[in-house]
């Protein structure tokens, strides 16, 4: 399955881009000055979306694509637009969004989509089995992939995955809880004053 054409363009172009959407976005946040403005709030939304996806491409990665992880693929992303749509509320209402960053927002909500859909499209006898139609039994097990990805791609994404994307929204993490405690210390700008 690994030389069609769709698992390929899976691997080497959907994936990466998603990557570099992601980290494109960190940027934007960078250069907004999220630590000043939306703060620790909207970056624990950032990670919470980066959980609703990042477990369905575990599971695409290193198991065996059945009914079960197909529905488990819609409910994160449904689960991930909502998230995202409280996301871009709070953070309209707290910085500026720039068209740029909204630019980027497209690609991080259409990607995931366009994943699924050629997943499902790679395995349309279980995706049609979820909703009881076709020649195939629905399957919920959980099983390693049968024909394993290559051992150097999924390093790769996985270091891909630490380096540009877990790694820097912990640091936004990080510098917004620190720029919201210098923030509350007596003595800062902006501090309350005490009476």
């Amino acid at each position: 399955m690994q030389n069609d054409a769709a698992v390929l363009i899976l691997m080497y172009f959907i994936l990466p881009v998603w990557l570099l959407a992601g980290c494109a976005d960190w940027l934007c946040h960078r250069a907004s000055h999220i630590e000043t403005t939306s703060g620790p709030k909207e970056s624990l939304l950032h990670l919470l979306m980066f959980a609703e996806l990042g477990l369905p491409l575990l599971a695409a990665i290193f198991l065996e694509i059945n009914a079960g992880i197909i529905a488990f693929m819609i409910a994160a992303f449904i689960l991930h637009e909502a998230t995202s749509f409280w996301d871009v509320t709070y953070a309209v209402s707290q910085r500026n969004v720039s068209p740029a960053e909204q630019h980027v927002h497209s690609f991080l909500e259409m990607i995931p989509l366009m994943a699924i859909l050629f997943i499902i499209s790679l395995h349309w006898g279980q995706f049609q089995a979820l909703f009881g139609f076709g020649p195939e039994t629905a399957r919920f097990d959980l099983a390693w992939k049968e024909e394993p990805l290559p051992t150097g791609y999924i390093l790769s994404v996985m270091a891909a995955i630490l380096l540009f994307e877990l790694i820097p929204y912990i640091e936004e993490l990080f510098r917004t809880l620190r720029a919201k405690r210098g923030a509350l210390a007596p003595g800062k700008a902006g501090a309350p004053k005490n009476r």
